[in-house]
């Protein structure tokens, strides 16, 4: 198996105290982590990928905890996450997909066991590509007071032979949340949706 081989690593921390209506009792902070790592199957075809997803473990655990302080350090205090990947122009969009067992399960480990699948995207670009990355409750994927997106990217990443994951986490729903829906007071947390 190859081994994670770390170029940077930057994390980004937005205080949201209004969106044009009063303030909330309580900014809404949302944080992302971004580590830019060499691929090592770019630029050929690997037909057996997947071990590397195991040494992608330790960093996914590295970035939960890392971006969890920066918010905290509470676990209780985080209402919402995603993951993604930005792959560079010589990889295929299948590396990306690796992160998505090793992102997932670190933040629902750091977090207590959180219960939504965490919800992710991934694409391929060059130097400064931005990647949106999708955000929903930690314990109920039907809450919508929490659907968000945060866009990410480093100007000088990701590189046509690396690429950049990210771990995005939040301290609640949306400043002014006002669609309707469940809401995160009434969450039963068996299965994740509700």
């Amino acid at each position: 198996m190859p081994e994670v081989a770390l170029r940077k690593l930057a994390t980004v921390i937005e205080d949201i105290f209004h969106e044009g209506g009063p303030p909330p009792a309580t900014p809404l902070r949302r944080g992302a982590i971004m580590a830019v790592i060499a691929n090592p199957y770019a630029g050929r075809h690997v037909a057996d990928i997947q071990p590397f997803m195991e040494d992608l473990k330790p960093l996914g655990l590295m970035m939960a905890r890392r971006l969890l302080a920066e918010l905290g350090g509470d676990p209780a205090g985080i209402e919402g996450y995603g993951k993604g990947s930005l792959v560079g122009a010589g990889g295929e969009l299948e590396h990306g997909a690796l992160w998505h067992a090793p992102g997932g399960y670190a933040m629902r480990e750091v977090l207590g066991g959180a219960k939504a699948v965490v919800p992710s995207s991934k694409k391929v670009g060059g130097l400064g590509a931005r990647l949106d990355v999708p955000i929903t409750h930690v314990d109920a994927s039907y809450v919508r007071s929490h659907f968000d997106s945060i866009e990410v990217g480093m100007n000088d990443s990701p590189r046509a032979d690396e690429m950049m994951v990210v771990l995005v986490m939040t301290t609640g729903a949306r400043v002014h949340a006002r669609s309707g829906g469940l809401a995160a007071s009434d969450i039963t947390g068996e299965d994740g949706l509700r």
